[in-house]
């Protein structure tokens, strides 16, 4: 079985967040960029695939070279060779384009996706994806077992679970379930020294007419003071719930 993980490049949760050129493009000064956390959900499982059913695994982004860091980090997690996309990821369907031809190339079986990035939140890209290679699509997958062409699959729906079976060529969006965080792994000194010898392949886009443009860029406003009302003042909370908060 080949499996491909698609992996995006994004700030950590922790970066300062801050936008130049008159809100209209991303600062990337100071921030720390790491393997999307959906997407390392998906290539933890993947690799649970590799050590127990000896399927083998390519990792693939669309980007830049600054993305090549997180590339090596997948490799030294385990993947066994990289594919980078040498054009900046625009939009969506952009990403989703490049991908598939990316997959009608390498013949993969099994793409994972994280089912949203955590910088733009799109959940645009593995529909999108699964459309264009006319593949089967699970979105929201928190659980994946294989048995030859043959896959199960559980994905959240609103108040529950469901509980799929589907066939080969298979897309998922997969998120926090498809493994737990205690399963993720952490490159260790031979996996960072074995990542350097794999093989990081970057290869040209095919063209795209984008569909889409980020426009302006602004940030939550900030929160307002805090107004304290005394517990025997019940008509002046009622007041500001209904005239200032307009909650009721």
């Amino acid at each position: 079985m080949k499996i491909l993980v698609c992996i995006s490049h994004v700030p950590d949760t922790t970066s300062k967040i801050n936008f130049t050129e008159n809100d209209t493009k991303f600062d990337t000064n100071g921030v720390q960029f790491v393997i999307n956390p959906n997407d390392e959900f998906g290539l933890t499982r993947a690799m649970w695939f590799k050590e127990k059913q000896g399927a083998s695994v390519t990792v693939a982004n669309v980007g830049g070279p600054e993305t090549e860091p997180t590339l090596r980090k997948a490799l030294a997690i385990g993947a066994d060779e990289a594919i980078r996309v040498n054009t900046p990821a625009t939009d969506g369907f952009s990403v989703a384009k490049q991908l598939a031809k990316v997959v009608e190339d390498g013949g993969f079986d099994l793409i994972i996706c994280g089912r949203e990035s955590i910088d733009y939140n799109g959940g645009m890209v593995p529909g999108m994806l699964a459309g264009l290679i006319k593949a089967n699509f699970v979105n929201k997958c928190i659980s994946l077992d294989i048995d030859g062409t043959n896959a199960k699959a559980i994905r959240e729906i609103d108040g529950g679970k469901e509980t799929l079976t589907t066939a080969l060529p298979l897309v998922i969006g997969g998120q926090k379930g498809l493994v737990e965080e205690s399963d993720l792994r952490i490159p260790n000194m031979r996996g960072i020294m074995m990542a350097r010898k794999k093989p990081l392949n970057v290869i040209e886009p095919v063209a795209v007419d984008g569909e889409s443009s980020s426009v302006k860029f602004e940030k939550p406003a900030p929160k307002g003071d805090v107004k304290l009302v005394s517990p025997d003042n019940l008509d002046e909370l009622v007041n500001l719930l209904h005239n200032e908060a307009k909650v009721i």
